[in-house]
């Protein structure tokens, strides 16, 4: 993927796949497009309002904008600021994820080895940058049937 737009088209692509209940975490360094992913992720939901980083309020609720053809919620969570606190295990337990983990699509930035212990499936896209900003995406299912639902997408990334 060689744009950022690029990146947001293939959030569309993973939405067609994600269902209510699912967890993804999205890894990466900074400026690999984790939140451009998200974007299109939202997109591909059909979610209503912009999808931002919630680098700042940690976490957003985005409901499916129902006229538009969304179905479930996405929860956006962005554990970035988690990393300088004492305790971010209790820090993302006090989010209460798992109170909306069963109805929606729980996309979360910066969750690797914080978030995997809320669902024993769910799928890591582990985003990274190369030298001439082109974006290489890997996708890493984690339990589940997320082999047979990302069947179609492996040639893409």
């Amino acid at each position: 993927m060689s744009t950022v737009d690029d990146t947001r088209a293939f959030g569309r692509e993973l939405a067609a796949v994600l269902r209510a209940g699912d967890l993804v975490v999205l890894t990466g360094p900074l400026g690999a497009g984790k939140t451009a992913l998200a974007q299109g992720v939202g997109a591909g939901l059909h979610v209503r309002g912009d999808v931002t980083s919630p680098t700042f309020v940690i976490a957003r609720v985005h409901q499916p904008d129902t006229a538009g053809g969304g179905k479930v919620p996405m929860v956006h969570v962005d554990t970035y600021r988690l990393g300088g606190v004492r305790d971010p295990l209790g820090e993302v337990d006090a989010l209460d994820l798992d109170a909306t983990l069963e109805d929606s699509v729980t996309l979360v930035e910066w969750g690797e080895g914080l978030v995997e212990r809320l669902s024993d499936e769910h799928l890591e896209v582990r985003l990274d940058r190369r030298d001439d900003d082109a974006r290489v995406v890997a996708l890493i299912p984690r339990g589940g049937d997320w082999d047979v639902r990302l069947a179609g997408l492996g040639a893409r990334c």
